[in-house]
């Protein structure tokens, strides 16, 4: 599976005239990983614009051409961020080789926030759905989480607020398909950051 990430990942940069640079292809391994390797959960931190949360959009655009049936939520701490990655991955599937049989005749849903990919019929939820991490989720389901940037100043500079966004967080558990894979990206903005492992806190 890794070589057709890593195809998709060096064909779109040709698009863009560039190179793959080695620590974005190190970056697609650990994402790959996270979906094949149990308990299909990862932590991606990797150093100010890295471009990591470029890989993450085109990875999610690759799920999308390999898996159409996939249901992914982008959940950041703000709307307006998770639509950003949205526009990111709706505008790859506009434009790399692969993709053009993804792109429905009728595009109903296929705008800021959400998007619908050609794919079998009978799924209710989008294909990509953005929400700030304090909107609403009830009642959604996705295979694919990806929380970027859940932890900013915002949503961790006090106590209280920690410990809401620790709780919204758990909430995830419930909208993830049984088999399916959640993705944190960030950076940590307090020392008693969400990202601490349970070795790390005790």
């Amino acid at each position: 599976m890794i070589t057709d990430f890593y195809n998709f990942l060096d064909e779109w940069n040709a698009v863009l005239g560039l190179k793959t640079p080695v620590h974005h292809k190190e970056i697609m391994k650990f994402l790959v990983s996270v979906l094949d390797e149990e308990p299909h959960k990862g932590l991606l931190m990797a150093f100010r614009h890295s471009g990591k949360s470029t890989v993450v959009g085109i990875f999610a655009a690759c799920v999308l051409y390999l898996q159409p049936e996939t249901r992914i939520l982008i959940l950041s701490a703000e709307s307006g961020l998770s639509s950003r990655m949205v526009a990111h991955i709706r505008h790859i599937l506009e434009n790399h080789p692969r993709c053009a049989d993804l792109i429905p005749n009728v595009k109903k849903e296929w705008a800021q926030g959400r998007i619908t990919v050609n794919r079998p019929i009978g799924i209710r939820e989008p294909s990509v759905i953005c929400q700030g991490v304090h909107g609403n989720i009830t009642g959604m389901r996705a295979d694919l989480i990806i929380c970027d940037d859940v932890e900013v100043p915002n949503t961790c500079n006090t106590a209280q607020k920690r410990e809401a966004l620790r709780e919204r967080l758990r909430e995830l558990d419930f909208i993830l398909s049984p088999t399916g894979s959640m993705i944190y990206i960030g950076t940590p903005h307090t020392m008693d950051t969400i990202y601490r492992t349970k070795e790390e806190c005790s």
